[in-house]
């Protein structure tokens, strides 16, 4: 690793003086940065890399338990891993119960999450309702909560995700969303998260 140098910001922008504080002048480039070059008093990047774990979560329109069949649902899951892959996602785990949903997957860094999400809810309500005539009216919820997940929090959100059966014995899914939406202080409005 190369640490940076006073020479390195000798000519800083103005504005950008900050930049010459100790902390950033000792400061060690993390390996993960690797494709980071310093060129005179520039630093500039090879490629765009990027790794950002998303926790995916929605349910059927009204939490209509549409997915009670225990071999339809693993099959909505995989599914549901499938189109995610096919959008580039980078999928670890699908899963969920009757009516939501629980995805962990890497969002690229080319792809907006709104895009990934309309087109994977579009597919899957499509496919269930020709894989299972009897399921004609199924539709996901409208909306959606995606969160951030920090690699080293990876393998709890797996277990979480594993266990939802267990969970939901205890708390609802409006329960559970709520906790969500608080942890991450994403302000809602009850009026319009359910649908």
């Amino acid at each position: 690793m190369r640490s940076l140098t006073p020479k390195a910001f000798a000519n800083p922008s103005p504005g950008l003086e900050h930049k010459r504080q100790p902390w950033v002048l000792n400061a060690k480039l993390p390996s993960t940065l690797k494709g980071l070059i310093l060129k005179g008093e520039h630093l500039t990047m090879a490629q765009s890399l990027s790794r950002l774990w998303t926790h995916l979560i929605f349910s059927t329109k009204n939490r209509f338990p549409f997915l009670t069949d225990k071999v339809l649902r693993r099959e909505m899951h995989a599914y549901l891993a499938e189109m995610l892959r096919k959008h580039d996602c980078e999928t670890l785990i699908v899963g969920g119960v009757e009516d939501h949903t629980h995805s962990l997957f890497a969002l690229p860094r080319t792809t907006a999450i709104a895009r990934v999400v309309k087109e994977v809810k579009r597919t899957s309500s499509s496919w269930i309702k020709e894989a299972r005539p009897k399921l004609a009216k199924f539709h996901w919820q409208g909306g959606y909560a995606a969160f951030s997940v920090s690699q080293s929090n990876i393998d709890e959100v797996i277990r979480y995700i594993e266990n939802q059966e267990q969970h939901h014995k205890r708390i609802t899914f409006q329960d559970e969303y709520r906790a969500f939406l608080k942890a991450y202080a994403i302000d809602f409005d009850e009026r319009y998260v359910w649908d």
